[in-house]
């Protein structure tokens, strides 16, 4: 991953709803969510300011949009998210152990 591309990642990240959305998202798996069911499990309304804060999080690539019908699916990019959190830890601790390993996704189709 790219520097530019990191620091848009986590630009997105750093304001409350969209890390909230995010990491909704990121446990909703690869089928996603509406914006009505990311509005009701956020505990907000399913508005324009809940819809920009999506956009953002597709603009910095971290999630895809899908149109199905009337309705638009928000998905987490997985691919994208493992290459933010390897970019965050390359070269991590010189090469010394760091302690206990993260567990998170290392499969894009499979995110549990």
């Amino acid at each position: 991953m790219e520097t530019k591309n990191a620091l848009a990642a986590l630009a997105a990240l750093s304001q409350e709803t969209r890390l909230q959305a995010f990491r909704l998202l990121v446990q909703a798996g690869p089928e996603g969510l509406s914006v009505g069911r990311i509005a009701a499990q956020l505990g907000t309304e399913a508005n324009g300011r809940l819809s920009f804060h999506l956009k953002e999080l597709v603009h910095a690539g971290l999630v895809r949009a899908t149109q199905s019908g009337r309705f638009i699916f928000y998905s987490a990019n997985y691919p994208v998210m493992n290459d933010l959190l390897a970019y965050l830890t390359e070269h991590c601790c010189a090469g010394e152990s760091c302690g206990e390993a993260v567990h998170g996704c290392t499969n894009s189709e499979n995110p549990s």
